[in-house]
């Protein structure tokens, strides 16, 4: 493991599963998938890492509270209540709660089922 990602390992993170559906039956060609939808708490100091990509699990988030700072490709991006960002097969990110309050996202993603 690199120190970079060493340095952004999970901490001060709760994830609570909200909702799955099987995409098999659903759609063609999408036997094996799950969408699904989870609620992320990121604690003031936390971090939701370490550094991932979202190849073959491309994704919504959307912030209901607080600010999450989103690290891809050297840049930070602060975003708050009301906004989010797509994750797709470029997405190569970590992210943190810089803030003094707790930050709450729903992320909707496409995975494989386990």
């Amino acid at each position: 493991m690199s120190d970079e990602q060493a340095s952004h390992e999970t901490r001060g993170v709760t994830v609570e599963l909200l909702a799955t559906v099987d995409l098999g039956p659903e759609i063609d060609g999408m036997a094996g998938r799950h969408l699904r939808m989870r609620k992320v708490t990121i604690a003031p100091g936390g971090v939701f890492g370490p550094v991932h990509d979202h190849k073959d699990r491309p994704g919504t988030v959307f912030i209901l509270q607080g600010t999450i700072t989103d690290h891809r490709n050297g840049i930070a991006t602060d975003y708050g209540p009301g906004v989010g960002w797509p994750e797709d097969r470029n997405t190569t990110h970590w992210l943190e709660n810089r803030g003094a309050i707790t930050a709450i996202e729903i992320s909707v993603d496409i995975v494989r089922q386990i």
